[in-house]
């Protein structure tokens, strides 16, 4: 029988899954908020006393500004959550776009929304401002989960995961301690040996929690385990 070369990469394609939804919430600290470039307002919208965020260090107290055809006025930038509130982000998805909305929330579950803007944006910008270099070129597409692609030459038959080499092994590894922490994922993953140059060939998809990634911890260790990889430009 006439095994195609599609045939040989779909049957030996590894796939790695940690099952379940995806994240779609995560509390964060107000200073992942300020890592993320904004700070928290207590203030006024159109005369009412109220939360929101502006840009980092581009409001003082007693600013007053109009935005999008509403009053604004700074009566406070905050350096700590407001008492019994606590800061929870969640993705949304609208008409094929994600958005990362972050609420304040008390404790009859009563939110204040003060941060709704494409996920896509502020993960690249979030990504960027830490040196998440790794992170950055792999980043393929964002929604509820966001999908991780890199590529260094193909071709031939995927080894076996009995034949993968250390290198591939410690990645694979590396992946699974993320996802433990991320509780879902899902990686697919081919290995066909070295280049000329002794560089891994290989491709990989890796899908993880949007909301996850916006954590700099776990940003910081996926960009490290796509570094296993890392092959030169």
């Amino acid at each position: 029988m006439v095994v195609d070369a599609k045939e040989v990469e779909v049957v030996n394609t590894l796939v790695f899954e940690t099952l379940g939804n995806p994240e779609r919430e995560r509390e964060f600290k107000l200073k992942s908020l300020k890592k993320w470039g904004f700070d928290l307002i207590f203030g006024k919208i159109d005369g009412k006393e109220t939360y929101f965020t502006v840009e980092l260090d581009e409001r003082k107290a007693g600013d007053k500004f109009t935005k999008d055809g509403k009053e604004y006025e700074v009566i406070e930038v905050l350096e700590e959550l407001p008492k019994n509130r606590e800061l929870y982000a969640h993705i949304e998805m609208e008409m094929g776009r994600a958005y990362i909305v972050c609420q304040l929330r008390d404790e009859d579950n009563q939110n204040i929304e003060v941060l709704r803007v494409p996920a896509a944006s502020l993960l690249l910008a979030f990504f960027k401002k830490n040196k998440l270099g790794n992170l950055i070129k792999a980043i393929k597409n964002v929604g509820i989960s966001s999908e991780l692609y890199m590529q260094n030459g193909v071709g031939g038959k995927p080894y076996s995961y009995e034949e993968l080499p250390n290198i591939a092994r410690r990645f694979l590894r590396s992946a699974r301690k993320v996802e433990k922490e991320t509780g879902f994922g899902r990686l697919s993953f081919a290995y066909y040996g070295e280049t000329k140059d002794g560089e891994p060939r290989f491709w990989f998809s890796w899908l993880l929690p949007t909301i996850a990634l916006f954590d700099l911890d776990i940003a910081k260790k996926t960009n490290d385990t796509l570094g296993i990889l890392k092959t030169s430009e």
